[in-house]
């Protein structure tokens, strides 16, 4: 498959063809990630950790296969992938020799493939609420469409914008995230919140958050 060019997208959209790594679903690598999130945020509150983490996650999943679709018209198989879960993006997923299925499989592959193992795997290690994780998910997938769709529309190809919306719409549409939020005039708006704001240097709230202002602390 002809992978070399996501990265010309974003880092999100890339991944590298060398080898070594960790299982995508290796419940010791998520661990190590979730640690090494909360550290870096300067939080010991795990949920925050763990949320932050799988968002993370599930934009790098939904950002190769989306842009893939759009730019070779077939995404790679991810369930080999490995992974690194101390690296950043593109590095941080590997994927040597990657098979190639039509766009079509994007949900079933990776939705329901690798985002709901992982879903399970997180709140196995953190109670996390599954609503939260998936509004992660469905948050990820609209920041994955809004940077592709920016890319195309600078670099002239309108046709392949167009096919970036029409399929995050189909997406939008599997049961997993159909609830996950809404688009506004202000772009989308998600049912939920990542608890981003209770990071201790002041996180804020995400641009496409549920709630207005951060709650206050009693």
């Amino acid at each position: 498959m002809r992978l070399h060019r996501l990265a010309d997208i974003g880092p999100f959209f890339g991944l590298t063809s060398a080898g070594g790594g960790f299982p995508l679903l290796s419940g010791d690598a998520l661990r190590h990630r979730i640690r090494l999130v909360g550290d870096r945020l300067g939080t010991d509150d795990r949920r925050v950790a763990a949320s932050v983490a799988y968002q993370g996650i599930a934009g790098r999943l939904l950002s190769v296969a989306l842009g893939a679709a759009v730019l070779t018209g077939e995404i790679p198989d991810l369930a080999p992938v490995q992974w690194d879960p101390a690296g950043t993006a593109p590095d941080d997923l590997r994927l040597p020799d990657p098979a190639p299925l039509p766009p079509s499989r994007i949900a079933p592959a990776v939705l329901h493939g690798l985002l709901v193992p992982l879903h399970d795997t997180t709140r196995a290690l953190v109670p996390v609420s599954s609503q939260l994780l998936w509004g992660n998910a469905g948050s990820s997938l609209a920041g994955s469409l809004r940077v592709l769709h920016t890319w195309c529309m600078q670099q002239g190809r309108v046709a392949d914008g167009e096919r970036a919306l029409a399929l995050a719409r189909g997406l939008f549409e599997d049961p997993l995230l159909r609830d996950t939020g809404t688009f506004t005039a202000r772009g989308f708006v998600r049912r939920t919140c990542c608890l981003y704001y209770r990071v201790p240097s002041g996180g804020g709230t995400c641009g496409d958050c549920v709630l207005r202002h951060p709650p206050r602390a009693a």
